[in-house]
């Protein structure tokens, strides 16, 4: 949980933000933002290493292709890192970067706002 005096940091970084395009919360948002993302990157944290289909077996209602993007979003904004084994067939593992595995605070502080809005 954030201290007083980071939560008032980050209220004068958002207040002196000069335009919509500097605010740091839109911009996190277009990096980990839309309905798969976070459940994505959820899974790599628990998981550590996971393989396309252990991916798409464990979040229920994604679709390979939308699984494929997201994933290559993710990688192209280096949270997430892609390995090609060059086997048959051929083997493909996705985890987290040390950019992804430092979301673990944002992930913290999700499930406890969750558990007091659920109580």
């Amino acid at each position: 949980m954030a201290s007083k005096q980071e939560l008032d940091e980050y209220l004068n970084i958002l207040k002196k933000s000069e335009s919509n395009e500097e605010c740091p919360v839109k911009c996190t948002l277009e990096i980990i933002g839309g309905r798969w993302k976070l459940r994505i990157l959820s899974q790599l944290l628990k998981n550590e290493v996971s393989r396309f289909n252990e991916l798409k077996r464990e979040i229920s209602g994604i679709t390979n292709t939308m699984l494929s993007s997201s994933l290559h979003e993710l990688e192209n904004d280096k949270l997430v890192k892609r390995v090609q084994y060059n086997e048959m067939p051929l083997r493909v593992e996705y985890s987290l970067t040390d950019y992804g595995k430092s979301l673990l605070p944002l992930f913290y502080d999700i499930a406890v706002w969750w558990n007091n809005y659920n109580s």
